[in-house]
């Protein structure tokens, strides 16, 4: 039973350490939305908790802040910069981090349109004539 028992700790203990690898690579992905780099981020630290991992909230939240696209590098140290991280939950981070997502989407489509706009004078024929 005993020797049953050290097998189990030490395969936890494997699964652990994988686990904190495969934290510590993750990165947000080029294009991936803020809700889909959450989803991967938090199904890893939820199996960290299942493991017996008791890691605080402020490690996750420093650690998103650190691996986000370079896009979000400004929003990540204005977020740093304005608020106590100790005290920012995860919820927190995503709802700011998705508005800041949407603002970049609304201002790649405004640009867009003036693309569009743009062309259309510069092919419309001359009516002037």
């Amino acid at each position: 039973m005993k020797k049953k028992y050290l097998g189990s700790v030490r395969a936890k203990r494997q699964q652990l350490q994988a686990l904190h690898t495969e934290f510590e690579m993750l990165r947000m992905k080029s294009g991936e939305s803020v809700i889909d780099y959450f989803s991967r981020m938090m199904a890893i630290v939820n199996k960290m908790h299942i493991h017996g991992d008791k890691m605080e909230d402020v490690t996750v939240i420093e650690k998103i802040l650190r691996s986000l696209t370079p896009k979000f590098n400004y929003v990540g140290c204005s977020i740093e910069e304005s608020k106590d991280l100790d005290d920012l939950s995860i919820d927190e981070l995503q709802g700011s981090l998705l508005v800041h997502e949407q603002n970049f989407k609304q201002q790649e489509k405004e640009e867009q349109a003036l693309q569009v706009t743009t062309s259309n004078k510069f092919l419309a024929p001359n009516s002037a004539g």
